[in-house]
């Protein structure tokens, strides 16, 4: 199935929501992208990059005549954006969404666009960066990356379909799962992971020595913690959202950091050498078949 939008809105114009735009627009596979966000300054700098060709400040405006709706702002503000576009939605328009947790966002379509189920298809595509805004967008974020749905029940399969179709003509690679699922597999590869940069950092940084740890940290330090320059009230909103998930991933972590301490405080050479080679290739393994 092909996807062509004559109208299309997308609510959140920073890297995943612009990244978006400028794939659908470079697709041909947009007409016309209206930008719907808090700030102003960013809505113009989007329009400015080309990302989107119309600002609205209203949903009521925005959501005339529209095809398909992109949710892209932070998890903590989407109840609150459906609530306000719900009676507005026009019964053709088809909404989805790019958040990184889909238990919270679920739980809100239920409670504020319950008159329009068939429609609301949830997604995660699978391609952040800790670069954010419109200037990080690019129309080639997508492309070979992972976007997951997370159907609801009461979704037409035409919908399915067409909200599958805008994410494949991005260049996503679709895959799909329950929401239960969806949260658990993402609390242990991805929001634990930001977990832990975020704490590394903000350990380090309060050190009295912060400046001379710093001045030495290399490329083990940079890989490591790239993912805590992300946005932060982003990751707070997901972090938040998913806790129980993610407070079941930090707990098993933290049974691993015990094991490791046992091992250093025994001088066990050889638990340590035999944990590392097991996650050495497991990581190399998981490298190659990317």
């Amino acid at each position: 199935m092909t996807a062509h939008f004559n109208r299309v809105v997308v609510a959140g114009v920073g890297l995943i929501g612009g990244s978006f735009a400028a794939a659908l627009k470079q697709a041909g596979a947009a007409r016309h992208v209206v930008g719907m966000g808090r700030s102003t300054g960013s809505l113009q700098q989007a329009q400015s990059l080309g990302l989107i060709d119309e600002i609205a400040t209203d949903w009521s405006v925005a959501l005339k005549g529209a095809d398909l709706v992109l949710l892209a702002m932070p998890v903590g503000q989407m109840g609150a954006a459906m609530q306000a576009m719900a009676p507005h939605l026009e019964p053709q328009t088809l909404v989805t969404d790019g958040g990184s947790t889909k238990g919270d966002v679920i739980e809100a379509i239920y409670t504020h666009l319950s008159g329009h189920l068939a429609c609301v298809v949830p997604a995660h595509p699978i391609a952040g960066a800790e670069k954010s805004g419109p200037s990080a967008a690019t129309p080639d974020l997508y492309r070979g990356r992972k976007v997951v749905l997370t159907p609801l029940p009461e979704n037409a399969p035409h919908a399915i379909d067409t909200v599958r179709a805008a994410w494949a003509v991005c260049g996503a690679v679709m895959h799909q799962m329950s929401p239960q699922e969806h949260d658990r597999v993402f609390a242990a590869v991805s929001h634990l992971p930001h977990l832990l940069a975020f704490g590394l950092v903000h350990d380090l940084a309060g050190r009295a020595n912060a400046e001379q740890l710093f001045r030495y940290a290399a490329s083990g330090f940079r890989d490591f913690t790239r993912i805590a320059g992300s946005h932060p009230e982003m990751w707070r909103d997901i972090c938040v959202a998913n806790r129980q998930p993610l407070l079941a991933e930090l707990d098993a972590y933290l049974a691993e950091l015990a094991w490791l301490r046992a091992l250093l405080l025994n001088a066990d050479g050889d638990g340590l050498e035999k944990l590392f080679a097991e996650a050495s290739a497991a990581r190399n393994a998981w490298g190659a078949a990317q």
